[in-house]
């Protein structure tokens, strides 16, 4: 807590979108302030799954396919400064990943999606298809049921919960305000700031504002001329006991961590503001991790969770500079482990030089024939 009021830059959210803003806006010299509603909020930070993924994402937006892979190159230098200046060991590793098929059908169907990936990047993005037998000589250990899978050596993982320590304690080392339990009540323009007002009657006032809430941005969008047209999904993740190393990639349904846990989870839910986990869903999660490695048959699990991420009518990010009020953005996506070394970096140096990075229009909400100001 502090009594300073004034900033350079306000970041509305800190889960994985608005920290990495923030941290990014602290490394160009600016004075920032974090206004977190704290761990009450529908934080999907806490239920990500940890990938740094290339593969599936973009197919029907060029714009999006390409601001991954800049992400995913951008991460070796990003997670290597972080954790040199923050001590955090953030079990950062891109050795590519696997997104394992257990029909022909499946595998048919990805081959087809991969194409058109790489169709839509001009062939910037690379990937192979393989067979059972390629895959038994690289996962000895891999089930009867496995036909094939996709590959691109885009793909990365790293400890999700190490990344947010990471970037929160990065972002207070160069001198970054976070003040929780602050949801944001109003939003105001007086002269070349905007005013903030929280919930507890705190003020604050900066040039710029970056409105980074997840599905709380839906609300505070219009308040700066912007709209944010997002909904809450669900997904479900299951965590079994430690285990000795077996998975040294990640893959599309199931991970091992650095702690030698396995994350299970890939599942889609629309059930609003509902978090709750499910039997059903759990098994089929089980189901199709024991037929991709049957070792997993016998490891105990000792967690489970239901998170909700934060997801646009076309699943692709929004982002946007408001007209009506010059300096205030939105950030609203579900990819903020992917991102975070975009939005630290080329995101943030933009909006520190009061603009986007080039060639975003395609991100704008426009596109959803709701027009911003």
């Amino acid at each position: 807590m502090t009594g300073k009021t004034s900033f350079d830059a306000i970041v509305v959210g800190g889960g994985l979108v608005g920290i990495a803003i923030a941290y990014g806006l602290s490394r160009q010299s600016l004075s920032v302030l974090v206004l977190d509603e704290g761990d009450i909020a529908f934080r999907a930070s806490r239920g990500n799954f940890g990938l740094v993924w290339v593969q599936s994402k973009g197919v029907n937006m060029p714009a999006y396919a390409a601001w991954t892979r800049r992400s995913s190159d951008l991460w070796p230098d990003f997670a290597a400064e972080l954790s040199e200046e923050t001590g955090v060991t953030l079990h950062y590793s891109r050795k590519g990943g696997y997104h394992f098929c257990l029909t022909e059908e499946e595998f048919r169907q990805r081959d087809a999606m991969m194409q058109r990936l790489s169709d839509a990047t001009g062939g910037a993005f690379t990937y192979s298809m393989l067979g059972r037998n390629a895959l038994v000589d690289r996962f000895p250990e891999i089930g009867p049921d496995v036909v094939g899978a996709s590959y691109s050596p885009h793909d990365a993982h790293v400890g999700s919960l190490q990344l947010f320590m990471g970037m929160h304690r990065g972002f207070h080392a160069r001198g970054g305000t976070y003040r929780g339990g602050s949801a944001v009540a109003d939003i105001s323009r007086t002269g070349p700031d905007f005013a903030v007002t929280t919930r507890d009657g705190a003020r604050f006032s900066a040039a710029r504002l970056v409105l980074a809430a997840g599905n709380g941005t839906r609300a505070l969008a219009p308040m700066v001329g912007l709209s944010a047209p997002v909904r809450p999904q669900k997904g479900q993740v299951l965590v079994t006991a430690r285990t000795d190393p077996f998975l040294d990639v990640p893959t599309a349904l199931l991970r091992q961590t650095g702690e030698g846990s396995v994350l299970i989870g890939d599942s889609k839910e629309e059930t609003g503001f509902e978090d709750s986990t499910s039997p059903e869903v759990m098994r089929n999660l089980a189901a199709r991790a024991v037929a991709t490695f049957p070792r997993l048959a016998g490891l105990r699990a000792v967690r489970s969770w239901g998170a909700l991420r934060v997801m646009t009518p076309d699943g692709h990010p929004v982002y946007a500079q408001s007209g009506e009020m010059p300096g205030a953005y939105v950030a609203c996506l579900h990819s903020g482990v992917t991102l975070a070394a975009a939005h630290a970096g080329p995101m943030a140096e933009a909006i520190a030089a009061g603009t986007l990075p080039d060639n975003f229009q395609s991100f704008s909400p426009d596109r959803f024939g709701v027009q911003s100001h």
